[in-house]
C-alpha cells in the first residue's frame, strides 16, 4: 500500500512532485548556491554527486514510507525550482518535521508560501498527521516570517545546537497543530 496518497499535488502555478534523474542538475544548481545553504545543516554542496544521492535516499524513504520529499516544479515552464519535506515522520503520534529550499532565482515570488499551504494541507487532510515542526536557525528572518504566516508558533530555543564549518547556531523551534491550522486556513 503506497504511504503518501495523492500524489502530485498541484498549485496555480507549482506542481508539487516525486523527485528523478532527470533533476540532478536543477538540484545540484539549488543546493550549491551559498545564500540557500547559508542556514541550512550543511555546507553548500560541491559535486553533483549529491543531488544523485538525494534522489536515491528520497526513493528509499518513499518507498519505506518514513521520508518524503518532493519538487517543486513551476507550471509554466516545468523548471525545478526547489522541495519540500516531510521528514522524522512518527505515525504512532502522527506528527513529521518539515524542511524546505528554494533556488536562488525563484526567492521574493511567492512560491514557496504557495507550496508550503498546500504540503501542509497534504499533511493534515491527506496523511492524517496532527502536528508539523519546524527547525529554523533564528537569523533566517525569511523562513521565520514564512512559517508565521502559515501559523506556526514558536515553541522553543536552543544556543548553539549546530555547528556547520566552523560556524556555530542556535536553532528555533517552530510547531503547528491541524486543529489550529484548520481555524487559520477552514475548508
Amino acid at each position: 500500500m503506497n504511504p503518501f496518497p495523492s500524489l502530485p499535488l498541484s498549485t496555480p502555478r507549482l506542481t508539487i512532485r516525486l523527485l528523478a534523474e532527470p533533476d540532478r542538475t536543477a538540484l545540484f544548481a539549488i543546493f550549491s548556491h551559498p545564500e540557500v545553504m547559508r542556514y541550512w545543516s550543511s555546507p553548500p554542496w560541491t559535486d553533483l554527486a549529491r543531488a544523485e544521492k538525494m534522489i536515491r535516499n528520497t526513493r528509499e524513504g518513499y518507498e519505506a514510507g518514513d521520508y518524503l520529499q518532493l519538487g517543486l516544479e513551476r507550471t509554466a515552464d516545468h523548471a525545478l525550482m526547489g522541495t519540500c519535506t516531510l521528514f522524522e515522520i512518527n505515525r504512532q503520534c502522527r506528527r513529521a518535521e518539515i524542511g524546505y529550499a528554494l533556488g536562488r532565482p525563484y526567492w521574493g515570488q511567492g512560491y514557496m508560501h504557495e507550496a508550503l499551504q498546500r504540503w501542509v494541507q497534504y499533511a493534515f487532510e491527506e496523511l492524517n498527521l496532527n502536528r508539523l515542526e519546524a527547525d529554523i536557525d533564528p537569523r533566517n528572518a525569511a523562513s521565520a516570517k514564512t512559517l508565521q504566516r502559515l501559523g506556526f508558533q514558536k515553541e522553543g530555543y536552543m544556543r548553539e545546537r549546530w555547528i556547520v564549518g566552523d560556524e556555530v547556531s542556535d536553532t528555533e523551534f517552530y510547531g503547528l497543530l491541524r486543529h489550529d491550522w484548520r481555524q487559520q486556513f477552514p475548508k
